[in-house]
């Protein structure tokens, strides 16, 4: 948990929000996404209320700052270097298991955070949060495509991220051992599919291409 200078009253917004986010999710679980587990994190801290409501006003930008603080507990268990010592499918795993152990201790609070995303009006902000996350981890994994690996990368991981936390919500496996299988089982799948799909590419690069064809009519080869 991020903690706050000896004088809370320093601290910018961002800090505090940063702060107060993990403690509002160890209360979520009995208080709900609410004014009243803001309020025991603020006290924790020795943060103004008033203050933690500005910083965080609502459910949607309490749930955002705690998935924000999950983003920096993974990159700081795992930074670039541990990672680089990892073959791809290594840090895929490892970022996502980074996550499951952040996030086992308030799977309660994540079921009622999860309750509140699939509300049709928070339905679009869920969706772009879960990007977040794919598209987090996927970075701190090394990848830079730009072409359009960078969506189906993305997309894929999305939906077994998703899997996986389902999966870890009913998990009562010592050490969260069944969502972590689930969870191999799942990344081999990408690695497979992204293993075919580069097969794919480089077959389909050397099969005639009418558009190819076309533009050397228009510009010959001199």
């Amino acid at each position: 948990m991020t903690d706050l200078a000896p004088d809370p009253s320093d601290a910018t917004l961002d800090e505090i929000r940063a702060a107060l986010a993990p403690r509002i999710a160890a209360n979520a679980a009995f208080d709900g996404w609410a004014a009243a587990a803001r309020d025991l994190a603020a006290d924790s801290l020795g943060v103004d209320r008033d203050v933690a409501a500005l910083a965080l006003p609502d459910a949607m930008a309490m749930i955002d700052a705690w998935f924000a603080a999950i983003d920096v507990a993974m990159l700081a268990v795992l930074p670039p270097e541990r990672l680089a010592a990892m073959k791809i499918r290594a840090r895929i795993a490892a970022l996502v298991e980074a996550r499951i152990d952040e996030i086992a201790p308030n799977r309660e609070s994540l079921r009622r955070a999860l309750a509140i995303l699939a509300l049709p009006q928070h339905v679009a902000h869920g969706a772009r949060l879960a990007w977040r996350t794919a598209d987090t981890i996927w970075r701190a994994a090394g990848d830079t495509a730009t072409d359009y690996n960078h969506y189906t990368k993305r997309t894929i991981l999305l939906a077994v991220y998703a899997a996986t936390m389902t999966m870890l919500l009913d998990d009562e496996s010592e050490g969260q051992a069944e969502t972590r299988a689930f969870l191999a089982r799942r990344i081999d799948g990408i690695m497979r599919f992204e293993k075919a799909k580069a097969g794919f590419l480089r077959r389909a690069a050397h099969r005639p291409s009418l558009s190819r064809f076309v533009g050397r009519l228009r510009y010959p080869v001199v």
